[in-house]
């Protein structure tokens, strides 16, 4: 039964996702999103300013910022606003960073505390440049948070730490809730797409960190839209079952410039609900797929679905 299941998906996957969109120029209807207009955000967005803090919604030119900031929700990024990296998917900039900020944390607590969050997510550009990656600021971060909010739930979403060896284990130490890695895309298009990260590099890093703390959600995301097949979409998702990975994030990938990889297709509504579907008979026990999904896109809520998941999967 299981194996004629996996060949009707296979088939209807197939079938899903070889059509390609050919006005890409215009954005569907299901992507576009209404100007934030609401006092919350504007709120967010003075707080965020009046304590120097960088969000990846502004860097990345989120399409969420006005509905996650209404709800004085933020993805915060620490280790300064620019990376080492040069991904053709990122609209973060890149080039030599500033020295580290030693202050950082204690500003993060702050806005957290001020704001009330109930989750946070805390993420970072790439740092090659420092011996650990940056780890142990992350894992600074999580304390001082600890401290300071103490019902607060605690999201990061790191690097991938690539030839740092188990620096990972300062941020493990320092216990978040959540460990996101983002794979972003299928293994053909690292080279295209993600050029300075190594895909089993960042699989292992997943599995290191459930590994050393099964307690602690492992989640990570994928960008759909980029020519990737149904087959490679298929086997990703394995490879991250295989890895211990309790969430996966799927969705759109969009342009954020002219000069950054174009986009292959937009994927439908039916299509994310289609893969959902998928994912879950592989065993995540979370997953959020459609074309507005980001890492932290309603992170709050989702991790009490993911904690509900795990109770139950226990009986």
């Amino acid at each position: 039964m299981c194996y004629n299941l996996m060949n009707n998906n296979h088939y209807e996957m197939s079938t899903a996702l070889t059509s390609i969109d050919k006005n890409l120029n215009t954005r569907p209807d299901w992507i576009k999103v209404k100007a934030p207009n609401s006092k919350d955000y504007f709120y967010t967005k003075d707080l965020i300013t009046e304590l120097k803090l960088n969000t990846v919604c502004q860097e990345a030119k989120c399409p969420n910022i006005g509905e996650c900031w209404s709800k004085k929700h933020a993805t915060v990024m620490i280790l300064g606003s620019i990376c080492t990296r040069h991904c053709r998917f990122c609209n973060i900039a890149t080039g030599i960073p500033n020295l580290l900020d030693p202050h950082e944390p204690e500003r993060l607590s702050k806005a957290i505390s001020l704001l009330g969050l109930q989750h946070v997510v805390i993420t970072s550009v790439d740092r090659d440049d420092l011996k650990d990656g940056g780890a142990s600021h992350f894992a600074e971060c999580i304390k001082l948070i600890k401290q300071t909010s103490p019902n607060t739930t605690i999201e990061v979403l790191t690097p991938d730490f690539l030839k740092k060896g188990d620096v990972y284990k300062y941020i493990v130490e320092a216990g978040p809730d959540v460990f996101n890695h983002n794979i972003e895309t299928v293994p053909s298009l690292y080279n295209k797409i993600r050029p300075g990260a190594r895909y089993y590099n960042s699989l292992n890093l997943l599995h290191n960190v459930k590994k050393a703390d099964p307690n602690i959600f492992t989640k990570s995301g994928l960008m759909v839209g980029l020519g990737e097949s149904n087959t490679e979409i298929l086997q990703l998702m394995d490879d991250l079952r295989a890895a211990e990975v309790d969430f996966l994030t799927i969705g759109q990938y969009l342009q954020p410039t002219e000069t950054h990889a174009v986009i292959d297709r937009y994927v439908t509504p039916d299509e994310f609900k289609y893969l959902e579907r998928v994912a879950f008979t592989k065993g995540f026990l979370m997953v959020s797929s459609s074309p507005l999904t980001r890492s932290s896109y309603h992170a709050g809520d989702d991790f009490k679905k993911l904690k509900l998941a795990r109770l139950n999967a226990t009986f």
